[in-house]
């Protein structure tokens, strides 16, 4: 089940991804939700987003905290 909620939490962020402040409210909701390792495999996936849109480097901050 928690795999699920990854999977979702991925799904949303990408569809969020055209407005940073969104996705930065996304993204916090998902580090309330999400496992340790889940958290870390989620950075490795935001970097890859980030290049795509440089506008959510912003929401790096969040992944530091």
């Amino acid at each position: 089940m928690a795999r699920a909620m990854f999977e979702y939490t991925k799904t949303v962020l990408k569809k969020v991804s055209f407005d940073a402040t969104l996705f930065c409210r996304e993204l916090e909701k998902a580090l309330q939700r999400l496992l340790p390792y889940e958290i870390e495999e989620l950075k490795i996936f935001i970097n890859s987003l980030i290049q795509q849109n440089p506008e959510l480097n912003k929401c790096l901050i969040y992944l530091k905290a």
